[in-house]
Order: structure tokens, then sequence, then C-alpha cells
């Protein structure tokens, strides 16, 4: 299976009904997906979830496109590093759809992503990965992603949540 030939990767308007449905139906396959909780999307995300992404200047989303059908996304928002006093991008989905797996969708996508973050002179992107998923984070590395640290004694970042 070569890489994709990707028809367009846009930057998603998230007023249009276009990319809002194109958004949508790619978060409902990801939220199925095993990786993605396995459970059907929330209805409140269903029907708002251009509208409330909309309301946020700092978040984007990229929608890759295959013969004219959404394939792929990365929904990404712009936070603010302390330490380096810059901003970050943080990479919070992305979402390649089956068939189109194993092609390097994701790879253009995030190299699209790391483009858009130097242009805004971030001094980082971070993503969360499944520790299970042995196929994203083998991506993620050959990406150049690792897991962070401030020294080996004491240990690699974590990701924690309390739901509320």
């Amino acid at each position: 299976m070569g890489i994709v030939i990707i028809t367009k990767i846009v930057n998603a308007d998230y007023l249009d009904p276009h990319h809002q449905t194109d958004i949508v139906a790619l978060m409902k396959a990801y939220a199925l997906d095993p990786m993605g909780g396995g459970k059907a999307l929330a209805e409140e995300a269903i029907n708002h979830l251009g509208d409330e992404l909309a309301k946020r200047p700092y978040a984007f989303t990229l929608i890759a496109y295959v013969d004219d059908r959404a394939a792929g996304l990365v929904t990404c928002f712009e936070l603010f590093s302390t330490f380096a006093c810059k901003p970050l991008i943080n990479i919070h989905d992305v979402v390649v759809l089956k068939e189109y797996r194993g092609r390097g969708l994701s790879k253009q996508l995030l190299e699209r992503v790391e483009k858009i973050s130097r242009d805004k002179q971030c001094c980082k992107l971070t993503l969360e990965v499944l520790s299970g998923n042995a196929v994203a984070r083998s991506a993620y590395q050959d990406f150049g992603f690792s897991g962070y640290q401030l020294s080996p004694e004491t240990g690699t970042a974590e990701f924690w949540q309390k739901v509320l």
C-alpha cells in the first residue's frame, strides 16, 4: 500500500456546514474505534462540536481529503509553555479512517501541524497516546515524539484526568 495521495489538506472552517459534517463523521468513527473508547460520540458533540470549536480562537482542525472524501483529521489547541515563554501546540485528536491507515496519512497531517507550529514560533508539539496503541506509538516515535521527562531520576510525565 504506498503513500496515500491526498487531494488536499484544509484548515477547517468550523462554521462551514460541510466541514462540520466531515469533522463529526470522522470523530464518530474515532469514538467507535477501540482506541477512541469504543462508544458512540456524545449527542452534544454531534450537534454542537463545530460551533463550540469556533468559539475557541486557539483551536484548529486540519481535514485530509482523499478523492474528495474526508479520510482523516487532526484537532489541535495552542497552549503556552511557562518554562519556554512561548506557545506550544497540543495535538488533541488524530483520526484516520480504517481504510486509509498504514499509508502515511497521519504523517502528512502531522507535517502540516509542525509547519503551522514553526510558523507560530512554538517551542514544541505535545500529544497523548494510549500505552496499548502500538501502531500510533510507533508512528509518533517515527515522527520524533518521545516520552517527556526532565531527568531520568524523576521519571516520565504521565497524563492524568479527573472527570467532572
